[in-house]
């Protein structure tokens, strides 16, 4: 990793308090966060039903911070225009759900949005190939997506290695980023691997002090 890269630092919402939604976004704020993740889950893709666009347009509201909507879901072709409405800067689907992938990250670039994709622990990075020039965000899943505060499976971080060389050879432009575990013990690593955004969720908010712990995951040394 180059030593003055910029760092992304994205807490998940998931692992937020849904009863005090403003608290958690200030937190977010408070913490110098660049983006705030937002795991939409349907209980189908993924065993867990988290929300909907209603819950991102109200957070559109209350921050400036660029939104990360990351899709859990079956048929998120569905869903595309009402997070785009809502205020979404990012929408990432996965990889799994879809047959035309392509024609979806052009349903969300011609929407306005950056388009992301997503592969589970499970699949090859290799099925990515044929959309990379197309992508402005591959969001690796370092666990099995669906619950929050679980271990970092170390060896997906071999994905972004992978996708980090190809990108310098042909000079793409996507942004990598790791949701799973990461944590201020895992942080380094995963840095040093070529991740562009860093994603937490648990570690984060279940810090007695999440301002310290974001600061740790970005590789600030000096707190």
């Amino acid at each position: 990793m180059k030593k003055d890269k910029k760092i992304i630092f994205a807490p998940s919402l998931l692992s937020g308090n849904f009863a005090d939604i403003q608290y958690s976004v200030k937190l977010i704020e408070d913490a110098d966060s660049d983006w705030i993740h937002l795991d939409v889950m349907d209980g189908v893709f993924v065993p867990n039903i988290t929300f909907g666009h209603k819950m991102v347009q109200d957070i559109r509201r209350i921050t400036k911070l660029p939104l990360d909507v990351h899709l859990m879901t079956v048929h998120p072709e569905n869903h595309i225009s009402d997070f785009v409405n809502a205020g979404a800067d990012y929408i990432t689907f996965h990889l799994e759900t879809v047959v035309h992938s392509h024609r979806i990250i052009q349903q969300i670039k011609e929407s306005g949005c950056k388009a992301g994709i997503s592969i589970v622990p499970g699949t090859p990075v290799g099925a990515l190939s044929e959309l990379l020039p197309f992508l402005d965000l591959i969001l690796i899943m370092s666990v099995n997506p669906g619950f929050g505060g679980q271990s970092m499976i170390i060896e997906t971080l071999d994905k972004i290695n992978f996708l980090d060389d190809i990108r310098g050879n042909k000079g793409y432009n996507y942004l990598l980023s790791v949701d799973g575990g990461v944590n201020r013990d895992n942080a380094e690593l995963v840095r040093e691997k070529g991740t562009d955004v860093l994603i937490s969720g648990s570690s984060f908010f279940k810090s007695a002090n999440p301002i310290m712990e974001a600061a740790l995951i970005r590789g600030n040394k000096g707190v």
